[in-house]
């Protein structure tokens, strides 16, 4: 699957272009520490496009699956400014039951601004975990650090 606006697949890695504008920024010009989150989300869901999983489809299955964040880990290296251009990467590297290991990075050339290790687990429509679809899995499994 191909979109020239979500970025792009390297190996195990998904990399998302993401440009800072005055609206990502407080009052100092630099990025806002929780739109970090932000970019992050958009990095997993774009994974997920790319991947040939589409969140719609995820609900619209007779048993309508989503994701819930139940864990987030950011260490903030260095600040975002306006106009920088920043790559957001994205590895899923495993399925736990209903758990997904995800870590994720942001950065400004070569240089780190901010890393995650995320969990998201995925739930029915009432909010209780359950197993990912098996063909979602499946999408997955060529990303995953150990296959």
């Amino acid at each position: 699957m191909s979109d020239p606006t979500s970025g792009w697949l390297d190996g195990r890695e998904h990399v998302l272009p993401v440009r800072i504008y005055y609206e990502d920024t407080d009052f100092t010009g630099m990025v806002y520490h929780a739109n970090y989150l932000r970019y992050f989300e958009r990095g997993r869901s774009d994974f997920f496009r790319l991947a040939g999983i589409s969140h719609t489809a995820l609900l619209a299955l007779a048993e309508p699956t989503a994701f819930t964040l139940v864990r987030v880990e950011i260490d903030y290296k260095r600040a975002a400014r306006i106009d920088d251009a920043l790559l957001v990467r994205t590895t899923y590297d495993a399925v736990q039951g209903a758990r997904l290991m995800v870590s994720q990075r942001i950065t400004r050339g070569e240089e780190l601004i901010a890393q995650a290790q995320l969990q998201a687990v995925c739930i029915d429509m009432a909010g209780r975990a359950k197993r990912p679809p098996r063909e979602m899995v499946e999408l997955l499994r060529p990303y995953f650090a150990t296959p």
